[in-house]
């Protein structure tokens, strides 16, 4: 290892210069990127882990066994730089000279996976030319993909290749399920142990990097879903450096609890504040998705996530770029996307699972398990196109307390809202997709009240083609915890009355089967097989992108009235003309008198149909005029978009216009 005086030590004494101070000073004069891992630099590789719990840690190379003893820092910290040691070279750390050899806990890369040796990555090497790309932030539509099944290779380079295909059908963001390392053949990534590493199954660390670059090429944005709310069960060896990682005064459902606010919390919270920092400035995303943030217990002054955010943000402004950052938090707690200046944490959008919950019930009639404080009424759907939250503080007869906190005050961009997310999909009996689940008529009128409404849509995989695909929940942690986990998603999903009779729990999909898992894997020749859908959500992002009125995305610009029993209104003001949509989930709609002033036409003009899902294009059985002496008529099962025309123009506008 190459030795360095410490600075200030042979007089630190004198000079009022602690050990640890000099420590400290020594350290920042290796110019360090970020707090724990292993760097490559000019005179080696530079090491440094926290492992506050020991005396002694050093680097064992794999190559030859050598073995390179790190400073302890004073501070629970251990470093040093090591100049036999280069780009590829692996290692594991030995920590109180004990026999086993153990990851890098922020290893960026393990080639054998979580239980193998740690790689150096030189991530220098790789050629960026994406300075200035910036977001789309004005028209956000998000795509979220799991790379493992995105593409028959399940690679990032495969995934890539696709990207083009997104950016014409009206993406803006691809929202990339975990990558970070975990165990076996294939996975979800939310139990993953190796939250520095991508996975070694979707291809190296520089493939991932040209992932995101051939995106930034195309106008697209990449954002991560990252889990810090918990680590896997198989490949977690963060106790060997520390118990510390974890609390034992919290609880978390998917295993232990970590320490965000407890004794030693410090190095904990550095740990996840530099990780989300890591994958803005390293891999150049474009932002994250914090997932299940309300299971991320701190007590402390500043919530941890306030200042996982923060780092993210400072990320973005080294590479000169903004940075998106989406919570998922099932509490609905709307301080998650307020300013930090009034309390909040500085997000810029959360999953709202209330307008899925109710559009779900309404398209299927089924309000099981979770379900079961929706409906699916027209005024369902319309508060959450409005308000966002449904549950705002009021009581849930499903989780017997109050959820939610007031929202009023948010804007539709910063909820994102959807038909299908990976959880929703894979949160039944069969993994079927929700057009296998209704009509088709149903799911295209409420696939246009999604794509036209003010907050952020966001598409599941192969939904814009109707993918016949399941997605299920599938996960490999060898055959010791195969059995628990299969009976433990078993138990789950007998929470839903029909999935617990002895007929379904038979033939649920084992979780642990790789035949579960190659299910999940599109077939992209189904956007020809099922071009009418695909051309219905490729036109309807079109006019998300192109209408003045619908492009504003203003919530403050929308009204909107239950007009009958399964109808809803949706007035959107705007100063080069209102639109008005209607969408219509019952039986043909004739209005008789229109007593509702938003159904109104502007003064001197009519109503004339700009878009509609009943269209012959998409699969619709067509429609008859629908506005005609003061009355609308709207099909069953349909959603009709108006805008203004000339109180003489008969002629009404068709899909084909677009």
């Amino acid at each position: 290892m190459e030795s360095r005086p410490l600075a200030g030590q042979a007089n630190g004494a004198a000079d009022g210069i602690s050990i640890a101070s000099a420590r400290a000073i020594m350290r920042s004069l290796r110019e360090r990127r970020f707090a724990v891992g292993a760097e490559l630099g000019k005179g080696g590789t530079d090491f440094r882990v926290w492992a506050p719990d020991h005396q002694r840690v050093a680097v064992v190379s794999v190559a030859d066994q050598a073995e390179y003893p790190l400073e302890n820092e004073g501070n629970g910290y251990f470093s040093g730089v090591v100049s036999a040691l280069g780009d590829g070279a692996r290692y594991l750390f030995r920590v109180d000279g004990a026999e086993r050899l153990y990851p890098d806990p922020a290893t960026r890369f393990q080639p054998q996976g979580p239980h193998g040796p740690s790689q150096v990555v030189d991530a220098s090497r790789f050629e960026w030319r994406d300075r200035g790309f910036r977001e789309a932030s004005d028209a956000r539509v998000i795509y979220e993909l799991h790379v493992g099944t995105f593409t028959p290779e399940g690679t990032y380079r495969a995934a890539a290749a696709q990207f083009a295909e997104l950016v014409e059908l009206g993406v803006t963001i691809v929202e990339l399920m975990p990558v970070n390392g975990f165990p076996g053949k294939f996975g979800w990534g939310y139990d993953g142990v190796n939250l520095w590493a991508p996975a070694q199954i979707y291809g190296s660390p520089d493939d991932l990097r040209f992932l995101i670059a051939t995106a930034h090429e195309l106008g697209l944005s990449v954002i991560l879903d990252v889990v810090y709310n918990h680590f896997g069960p198989d490949g977690n060896y963060l106790r060997a450096f520390s118990n510390a990682y974890f609390s034992e005064a919290h609880a978390n459902e998917w295993g232990d609890a970590l320490n965000f606010d407890g004794r030693n919390s410090a190095g904990v919270r550095e740990f996840f504040r530099e990780n989300a920092r890591y994958w803005i400035e390293e891999f150049h995303f474009d932002g994250l998705r914090l997932d299940a943030t309300h299971a991320i217990v701190d007590q402390s002054e500043t919530h941890v996530v306030a200042e996982i955010v923060k780092a993210a943000r400072l990320g973005g402004e080294r590479l000169s770029k903004s940075v998106f950052v989406v919570a998922e938090n099932e509490a609905q707690q709307s301080k998650l996307v307020r300013s930090p200046e009034v309390g909040g944490y500085g997000a810029d959008a959360v999953w709202n699972d209330d307008f899925h919950h109710s559009a779900l019930v309404a398209l299927t009639g089924r309000h099981e398990y979770y379900y079961d404080d929706y409906r699916g009424t027209p005024q369902e759907l319309l508060s959450a196109v409005k308000w966002g939250y449904l549950f705002q503080g009021q009581y849930s007869h499903v989780q017997q307390k109050r959820r939610g906190t007031p929202a009023f005050d948010l804007q539709g961009r910063q909820f994102v809202t959807y038909l299908q997310n990976h959880d929703q999909i894979a949160n039944s009996s069969t993994g079927a997709r929700i057009d296998r689940l209704t009509s088709p008529a149903e799911l295209r009128a409420l696939t246009a009240l999604l794509l036209l409404s003010p907050s952020t849509p966001l598409l599941f995989q192969g939904q814009e083609f109707a993918s016949s695909a399941p997605f299920l929940f599938f996960i490999d942690h060898g055959e010791e915890l195969a059995s628990a986990i299969n009976q433990g998603r078993h138990q789950f999903l007998a929470q839903f009355p029909t999935a617990a009779s002895e007929e379904v729990q038979q033939h649920l999909a084992e979780a642990t089967s790789v035949k579960s898992f190659e299910r999940c894997k599109l077939d992209f020749s189904e956007r020809e097989k099922h071009a009418p859908v695909y051309r219905l959500h490729r036109d309807l992002l079109s006019l998300r992108r192109s209408d003045p009125a619908v492009k504003q995305r203003r919530t403050d610009r929308i009204q909107g009235s239950v007009i009958a029993e399964r109808t809803l209104a949706l007035r959107i003001f705007c100063d080069e003309g209102d639109r008005l949509l209607i969408t219509n989930l019952g039986p043909d709609l004739d209005s008789g008198p229109l007593a509702d002033p938003l159904l109104a036409p502007p003064e001197g003009r009519n109503w004339r149909v700009l878009w509609s899902s009943e269209a012959l294009i998409y699969g619709g059985q067509g429609y008859a005029r629908a506005y005609v002496d003061g009355r609308v008529n709207v099909p069953a099962r349909s959603s009709i978009l108006f805008c203004p025309s000339d109180e003489a123009e008969r002629a009404e506008g068709t899909a084909e216009a677009l």
